[in-house]
């Protein structure tokens, strides 16, 4: 953590403490942090273990659970069966660029129509929550078939490797595994 990051200590009362502010603050706090940007960290007041992600993932669980889920169920079953898969690495990098590439369009679009209509003109504002609007169940839909399309994607890469893998080492014959005669059928086809 920074030394510009606000540091959070988190209680084993489950009360989180702000050192800036010298007070108590609430998980909504802490989420209104994030959605201004700014810097923080959160640390167990106990051990000292940095816990931001825990946080994070907290605060992701409840938007989750109440209002609009942006995550189908069988998003978040695909997103489970990565951890601990060969691929878990490239998935979650693959999210973050991608995830960084729409905010930063997003942004360009926000940048443009203060361009166009002034910070503080109420067409501005109107159209911006009109787009607002229509981009929760939007991003929604887009995550979902995003995913699924990433999910595919690394399917088949990863069966392409298996298959790489398995024509690499054909001729090499392992203990256990004999390669089976040629013109003969298996055992279980007989």
């Amino acid at each position: 953590m920074t030394e510009k990051s606000r540091l959070i200590k988190k209680y084993p009362n489950r009360r989180l403490y702000d050192t800036k502010t010298s007070a108590y603050i609430t998980l909504a706090e802490v989420k209104a942090m994030v959605l201004t940007g700014e810097a923080f960290g959160v640390v167990d007041a106990k051990t000292g273990e940095d816990i931001t992600r825990s946080i994070l993932l907290q605060i992701i669980l409840e938007e989750e659970s109440g209002g609009l889920p942006l995550f189908s169920t069988d998003v978040l079953a695909q997103m489970i069966r990565f951890y601990g898969h060969a691929m878990q690495g490239m998935v979650g990098k693959y999210l973050e660029t991608n995830i960084k590439a729409f905010t930063d369009f997003q942004q360009k679009l926000q940048e443009q129509s203060r361009g166009t209509f002034g910070e503080n003109h109420p067409l501005h504002q109107d159209m911006w929550s009109q787009f607002l609007n229509f981009q929760g169940p939007a991003m929604q839909t887009m995550m979902s078939a995003y995913v699924d399309q990433s999910r595919k994607m690394f399917q088949q890469m990863q069966d392409q490797l298996q298959q790489q893998t398995r024509s690499m080492f054909t001729g090499i014959q392992f203990p256990g595994f004999p390669p089976p005669e040629l013109g003969k059928k298996p055992e279980s086809e007989s």
